[in-house]
């Protein structure tokens, strides 16, 4: 088994493979082509859409080529697969300015590579009239092949339009397109996609009979407990930094459990296997220290944003830590406070018990006062434990809010109408 091939399957990243022993001989042959692709269904993707990707560039660190579709043309329509009912389509306008929007945020990860080539299947699908379509590729595939499809048949009960129906098709072409034009002999994808990868194989042998090509799927990311992987506090965590800041993508992987962190430092980081094992062992012996989880976010953000970006979660995180609000720039500090619970008062002069209370900080005046006496009130990084200390404008960052914070963790931030 090629190296590649091993370091794979010592991180959980084969799921079906076409023909095992024919992808083998050629990645061990020859600089292999591999494409795999995206929708612009929004304007960010997540982090539930990285794992393919993340793979694809370890076939690029290997010495393999990369081609990233993102599907100006697909993505007018959106796959089926994994939806209980119908796509809202969105306009033309909208589908390419997400299609930018993602083509950006993917050549952040793969800015080490070199080689990447982009494309959008607008450019040939978009070209194609609704007679060739149905002439050159409709006769190719029989409807019972599609009819058999997961992403298909279980949508059938509660109605699948035509549309939606043809995506599998659409997405055949693009493999035939790509191997013809661009050499692509393997397509990559998620669990989910393995439909669609199989129908532009079988749209290839239909045209050409000959064609070497391979279809290569990862394994659906689950949590230990079953449950799908991506989410934080129900929302998606986005790969956008205006939509999830640096700082929260940094949390959001440092808070992975015990039960989760080594497996996930397999899949998505590119740490070497002894590193792995070593953070594996600390999570055994000395869990509450955290080392892989602080290793995996630091990764995690610097693959998906880069160095500085990292920089900038970390002095956030030590801030928030430390108290410090104040050294953070005016960047910076909107991180910080961007997932803070949030309350709105009047823009007025407050006593800090008064403040406390109508913040809702503290339940009651004498609360608010054994609080203030015993050191656990923080304005803006600062110890406050003076009874009689007023509220000011001096007390605004940006003259915009102020960050009140009690004990270690509870943090609230108060704008001002």
């Amino acid at each position: 088994m090629s190296k590649l091939l091993e370091d794979l399957k010592y991180r959980g990243l084969i799921h079906q493979q076409t023909d095992e022993e024919g992808i083998k001989e050629l990645l061990e042959r020859e600089s292999v082509s591999i494409y795999c692709g995206t929708d612009p269904t929004g304007n960010s993707l997540h982090v539930g859409h990285l794992l393919p990707f993340l793979t694809l560039k370890r076939f690029a660190d290997y010495g393999h080529k990369p081609v990233v579709l993102v599907g100006g043309g697909t993505g007018i329509i959106g796959d089926p697969s994994g939806r209980s009912e119908e796509r809202q389509l969105q306009s033309l306008e909208v589908i390419a300015d997400n299609a930018k929007r993602l083509t950006n945020q993917l050549s952040n990860i793969f800015r080490d590579n070199k080689e990447i080539d982009f494309v959008n299947n607008a450019d040939w699908l978009g070209k194609m009239s609704m007679i060739e379509f149905l002439r050159d590729y409709g006769k190719l595939i029989n409807i019972n092949y599609i009819l058999a499809k997961d992403s298909v048949s279980s949508r059938l009960e509660n109605g699948l339009s035509f549309t939606e129906f043809s995506y599998t098709l659409l997405q055949g072409i693009d493999f035939a397109y790509l191997n013809e034009h661009k050499n692509v002999k393997m397509q990559l994808g998620g669990s989910d996609q393995w439909g669609n990868i199989v129908t532009g194989l079988e749209i290839m042998r239909k045209l050409r009979g000959d064609a070497e090509v391979y279809g290569f799927t990862i394994p659906l990311m689950l949590k230990s407990d079953g449950t799908k992987f991506g989410k934080s506090a129900g929302n998606a965590v986005w790969l956008d930094p205006e939509q999830t800041t640096p700082y929260e993508f940094y949390q959001f992987w440092f808070n992975t459990s015990d039960a989760d962190v080594v497996s996930t430092l397999k899949k998505f980081t590119f740490l070497e296997k002894d590193v792995i094992e070593e953070l594996a062992k600390s999570v055994e012996t000395e869990a509450h220290l955290r080392k892989a989880q602080k290793v995996l976010a630091e990764e995690m953000v610097k693959i998906v944003h880069g160095q500085e970006a990292l920089e900038s979660a970390l002095r956030v995180t030590s801030a928030l830590f430390s108290g410090d609000i104040k050294s953070l720039t005016s960047e910076e500090l909107e991180q910080a406070v961007k997932s803070m619970p949030k309350a709105s008062l009047e823009k007025k002069d407050y006593n800090l018990v008064d403040f406390l209370i109508e913040s809702k900080l503290a339940p009651s005046k004498r609360q608010a006062r054994e609080d203030i006496s015993n050191g656990a009130i923080y304005l803006n990084g600062e110890k406050i434990v003076d009874l009689d200390y007023q509220v000011t404008d001096e007390d605004r960052l940006e003259g915009a809010y102020s960050v009140l914070r009690r004990g270690k963790k509870k943090y609230l931030l108060v704008d001002y109408k």
